[in-house]
């Protein structure tokens, strides 16, 4: 099997650039016969792709070490979920991973438009089977083979990197990447509209669910891979604006963008140049998050080691494709003139158009401070690190524009508000922000930006809820159901509005959560067993830490432990105990894995870290004279509300990509009724 997946390796990049010439010549000749045999070379290449990865996979479940990927990513006591992981724990298992999600989704899009929008598919192809050509050319002659061997087979391997053995960090990337691909598709129907000159609504009507379905994937890659974080890196955060963390921030934030200004191309003609190049720059981001963590060239934790060529031929690719793309778009422009204009600043289309540009804003400043180490270094051979007080002190009140936007935008009328309807959607929610930061203020709450966040929650939260109530009432009144049953088919009947509304929610959730983290407490301190440690919580309450010492078990997977246990009271009372960690790896030459304690409410977690133990190998020899350690102690707020925003937002993004009855707005049919044109006819 390991050796058919090398061979389907070598293969595949072939069969990837006949279709791709294949596809371009066929949508440029009109030739049914090239644009069948393009469309079959995408098949052909997720079938022989998905025989690499089995390769692959299989060489690290029988640890065949022979192979120089295996044995520095795995060993014989790893177990097997994370040897299965193994394909995209490495770059070069990880850059196959993505040419065969990618390849999956070609294949997909292929499938699902095979009688159907027949004149955008020759372009569509050409595109999708040369960025996995690209892919190919990378892993074959980039030196990230994965099928490379060693002059000898070592008797073990390194292991997996002891950070990554945590099960967020196991579906982390591959959500990251499934929303990365998955963009590819909604890009090759632009440039296909291009190419083509089909340059009305049709190709976003067709892609709609596949932008949705990227900005689904992305949102909940990133949210894991902050739980990740907050559980392993040991320092009590979820988001330290690390270069790799920023990387795939930056085509979440433009996807996001895109997703409200195609909103307006649809409903009023406007923004066509706008959303071609928002989709050409979602795309590109993707390819940067790419290269960002496959190169090295920035530190972090989450990158690969250093590799100039990949560096090289990523950023040659991602200057060709700018490049064609602003070409044709510069090209087409004629026919891509907005068909009306802005009547008004109050207006639903200003709210989306300032929703844009403050997302472009975030990830402007987002980039600059990334790539700045990188520039400094560069010009001056020193890189000048750029940490969290920039994007902090940059982010944060862009962060509250957009989300007093995210109530504005979705209520505000479209054209021009008036100052009945401005009244009428406004009065209410303003009330309730304003009475929520009195109250807030008079129980002792004075952080300014804090206050200002929570008001806006309550702002944008009061919205939400009063257009699901008028709804429910109205079709209530109108159908004459019962309140429960109008909700669920207000809901399923238009599941991209309502969807998007719980979308929201979400997202408010998960800025709440942001400002608690203003009112989080922490204590530091050295005891002995026997000793306590006390903490306060904002809400009133406190908690008893009795230190019981350390204990070091027996541990598989070449791993060394020496685990600290703390019972706990809260104002006095029992509740469940903690455990904290010091972790070797005995093959990795790294300082001990710090694995935390948490115990989490709905309004706060205890997070219990193990700091430092004085005589850290006697604690792992169990030697009674060394359990002396020191404890950071942090009281974290409303943190938990990330997750649960998490979970909301993944429903909202479920329900609105979900087709809704009733509402089966598609692309028009073509004059043959729908059937195959000429084009894709066989000859």
């Amino acid at each position: 099997m390991i050796l058919l997946g090398e061979l389907a390796l070598w293969i595949a990049l072939p069969v990837g650039i006949w279709g791709a010439v294949a596809g371009f010549v066929g949508g440029r000749k009109e030739r049914g016969d090239l644009v069948l045999s393009g469309e079959h070379c995408v098949y052909a290449v997720f079938f022989l792709l998905v025989l690499t990865s089995a390769g692959i996979i299989t060489a690290f479940v029988t640890d065949n070490f022979e192979y120089w990927y295996v044995a520095n990513y795995s060993n014989r006591e790893l177990p097997l979920f994370y040897k299965v992981a193994g394909l995209w724990a490495g770059q070069r298992g990880s850059l196959v991973f993505w040419v065969l999600l990618l390849s999956f989704f070609s294949a997909a899009a292929v499938f699902t438009n095979r009688t159907k929008n027949r004149e955008f598919m020759p372009y569509v192809v050409g595109v999708l089977l040369t960025i996995s050509s690209f892919f190919l050319v990378v892993l074959l002659f980039a030196d990230v083979n994965p099928f490379e061997r060693l002059p000898f087979a070592p008797a073990d391997g390194r292991g997996l990197n002891p950070q990554l053995q945590n099960y967020w960090m196991t579906i982390h990337p591959p959500t990251l990447y499934l929303g990365f691909t998955a963009f590819t598709i909604p890009f090759a129907f632009a440039m296909s509209a291009l190419l083509s000159g089909k340059l009305d609504t049709r190709w976003i009507l067709i892609t709609r669910r596949w932008i949705l379905l990227s900005w689904f994937f992305l949102a909940n890659g990133i949210i894991f891979g902050m739980r990740w974080a907050y559980e392993m890196l040991g320092w009590g955060g979820f988001w330290f604006w690390d270069p790799v963390e920023n990387a795939s921030l930056l085509p979440w934030l433009a996807a996001t963008a895109f997703l409200h200004s195609i909103q307006i191309q649809e409903n009023r003609g406007m923004l066509k140049v706008w959303n071609m190049g928002l989709v050409t720059l979602t795309f590109l981001l993707t390819i940067f998050a790419t290269f960002l963590t496959r190169s090295g060239l920035i530190e972090s934790v989450h990158t690969f080691a250093e590799n100039t060529k990949i560096a090289f031929i990523f950023l040659a690719f991602m200057g060709v494709m700018a490049g064609c793309s602003a070409l044709l778009i510069a090209w087409r422009y004629p026919q891509l003139k907005s068909e009306n204009q802005i009547q008004s600043f109050l207006s639903r289309e200003s709210a989306f158009l300032f929703n844009n540009l403050i997302l472009l804003g975030a990830a402007f400043s987002i980039l600059w401070g990334t790539l700045f180490p990188l520039i400094t270094e560069g010009l001056t051979g020193t890189a000048i690190a750029v940490g969290p007080p920039f994007f902090n002190r940059v982010n944060l009140p862009i962060g509250l524009a957009l989300m007093a936007l995210m109530g504005i935008g979705p209520v505000i009328a479209w054209r021009r508000a008036s100052r009945r309807n401005l009244v009428k959607n406004f009065r209410m929610p303003v009330i309730v922000g304003s009475m929520v930061v009195a109250a807030l203020f008079l129980r002792g709450v004075h952080h300014g930006m804090a206050l200002l966040t929570f008001g806006l929650s309550a702002f944008v939260m009061t919205i939400i809820i009063v257009e699901f109530v008028k709804g429910t009432k109205a079709r209530a009144r109108i159908e004459g159901e019962g309140h429960l049953l109008a909700f669920y088919h207000l809901v399923s009947r238009n599941r991209r509005r309502w969807g998007g509304y719980i979308v929201h929610v979400g997202v408010v959730m998960i800025f709440t959560a942001f400002a608690g983290v203003a009112f989080n407490r922490e204590l530091i301190q050295t005891v002995d067993p026997g000793d306590t440690i006390t903490i306060g919580s904002p809400f009133g309450h406190e908690y008893t830490l009795t230190y019981q010492g350390l204990s070091s078990p027996r541990g598989k997977n070449m791993v060394r432990q020496a685990v600290a246990l703390m019972t706990v009271e809260r104002n006095g009372r029992p509740i469940e105990s903690l455990t904290a960690e010091k972790v070797l790896y005995v093959k990795w030459e790294s300082s001990p894995l710090t694995i935390v304690g948490i115990n989490s409410y709905i309004l706060e977690d205890l997070y219990l870290i193990l700091e430092n133990v004085n005589d850290l190998g006697g604690a792992f020899e169990n030697e009674a004279g060394a359990q002396r350690a020191t404890f950071k102690v942090q009281v974290n707020v409303l943190v938990g509300w990330i997750w649960y925003g998490g979970f909301v937002v993944t429903l909202g993004g479920i329900i609105a990509m979900w087709p809704s009855r009733g509402s089966t707005r598609t692309a028009p049919r073509t004059k043959t009724g729908g059937k195959r044109p000429a084009l894709a006819a066989r000859s």
